[in-house]
């Protein structure tokens, strides 16, 4: 059975969430591959919000199994909050399986994340202070602390006192912090063992036997295309591959197991923390797409930048993950525009430009070129076929499909679950 994809198709707050939630009912594994905790999905079902962080959507479905996979970094504390306040709401978790090969952050990294984010200065990367990026480098440095680490203290001691030996000398010496006891940081793991132990497994054997078994496995990203490490609008990204190429990695599956990627785009755009962003509005439009649509992180609450859709950065993801399908979300945002525009290319030093720059110097340098569509103004929250819809937002979902590299399969009207249009099933 397959193994499909679920992608941010722009900046990330797409509504990947809702996406994921939608077809939770329908598929036996939902699997989180990259990222940590900083990022939030909200999803809303009837009048109960839930905004995730560290879980895969998927937990709040009863019949699917929610996995944090081998690509995600973990803070425990906050992984143990967020199971507690669902059980709360009677939520039941105890479906949950984390990889024993996922990174743990320790409460160093989090320390480090936010002196260095200040000593940048104006030079900052926007990022969320929550230790996933020096979790991620010390990863790649090979200094990192994994699950299973926890389970056998004598390696996890050995770990942190390997990890703590070059970044003391930073924290004393260069940032002028008081230094981190080893003791502090093994005794803190160690009080998650017991409740954590139960939880861990070898996930990617588990998703292949699914798979053999004739599963559906959903893998869900966190952040989206351009802020991937690699695609992304480098420097301002996350840490972490968060493409479908990410998806494999972080999940252990196999490209082959892959059967359809689904890239989410809201119908326009949003963006948090810094970097560029050529559609971005700094007038009443933007502070209109803003309070409509509720633009503010589900994570930290910041809000967010607003501007109109980009075509080259759907083309973009479209490419880069394979996408078959994309979800449109937030189309009832716009109503109450008498004209919507679309960016359909760049104007970069003077020549139009039709995809994304290659350089970060070209895409610092893109102005939007503007195609302008017909908007409406009726209520379109309680549309459910694309006939409901009104004929001027037919045609801007027809347009944007055409310029963005996939067909639109699904539209979102309102941040419900049942608040969709199914245009082709994505499954």
């Amino acid at each position: 059975m397959p193994a499909v994809v679920i992608v941010g198709a722009q900046w990330g707050d797409e509504g990947k969430g809702k996406a994921t939630d939608i077809l939770g009912s329908r598929v036996d594994y939902v699997v989180k591959f990259n990222g940590g905790n900083n990022a939030g999905h909200t999803v809303v079902i009837g009048d109960q919000k839930y905004a995730l962080h560290l879980l895969p959507s998927g937990i709040l479905s009863p019949g699917c199994v929610p996995v944090i996979g081998n690509g995600v970094v973990v803070d425990l504390k906050v992984l143990f909050e967020e199971i507690d306040g669902l059980e709360e709401r009677g939520i039941d978790t105890s479906k949950l399986v984390i990889s024993a090969n996922a990174h743990v952050i320790a409460d160093y990294n989090r320390t480090m994340d936010k002196v260095a984010e200040r000593f940048l200065g104006s030079r900052k990367i926007g990022t969320t202070g929550r230790g996933i990026g020096p979790t991620y480098a010390d990863k790649m440095n090979r200094l990192g602390i994994r699950v299973q680490d926890l389970f056998d203290e004598k390696i996890l001691r050995q770990k942190v006192e390997g990890a703590l030996e070059l970044k003391n000398q930073i924290l004393s010496k260069i940032y002028n912090r008081r230094s981190v006891e080893v003791d502090e940081v093994v005794e803190e793991l160690l009080t998650y063992v017991d409740r954590l132990r139960p939880m861990v497994a070898d996930t990617p054997l588990l998703l292949h036997d699914a798979l053999r078994d004739g599963k559906t496995v959903l893998l869900e990203a966190g952040q989206a295309t351009l802020l991937d490490v690699d695609h992304g609008t480098y420097p301002f990204v996350t840490s972490s591959s968060a493409t479908t190429g990410g998806a494999c990695t972080g999940s252990g599956i196999a490209p082959t197991e892959i059967t359809r990627v689904i890239g989410i785009v809201k119908a326009y755009a949003t963006r948090v923390g810094e970097g560029p962003f050529p559609t971005e509005l700094f007038d009443d439009d933007g502070e209109r797409l803003r309070a409509n649509g509720a633009e503010f992180g589900t994570t930290t609450g910041r809000p967010r930048r607003c501007g109109w859709y980009d075509a080259p950065i759907a083309r973009y993801a479209a490419r880069i993950n394979g996408v078959t399908d994309f979800v449109l979300t937030k189309l009832d945002v716009l109503t109450g525009w008498d004209e919507i525009p679309v960016c359909v290319a760049y104007d970069v030093d003077g020549e139009r430009v039709d995809e994304m720059p290659m350089t970060q110097t070209g895409f610092h340098h893109a102005k939007p070129i503007y195609e302008m569509f017909p908007g409406w103004h009726e209520d379109i929250s309680g549309a459910r076929t694309f006939d409901d819809l009104p004929q001027a937002a037919q045609d801007y979902v027809l347009a944007l499909e055409k310029i963005s590299g996939a067909r639109i399969s699904t539209i979102g009207v309102g941040p419900d679950r049942e608040q969709s249009i199914v245009r082709h099933d994505l499954l």
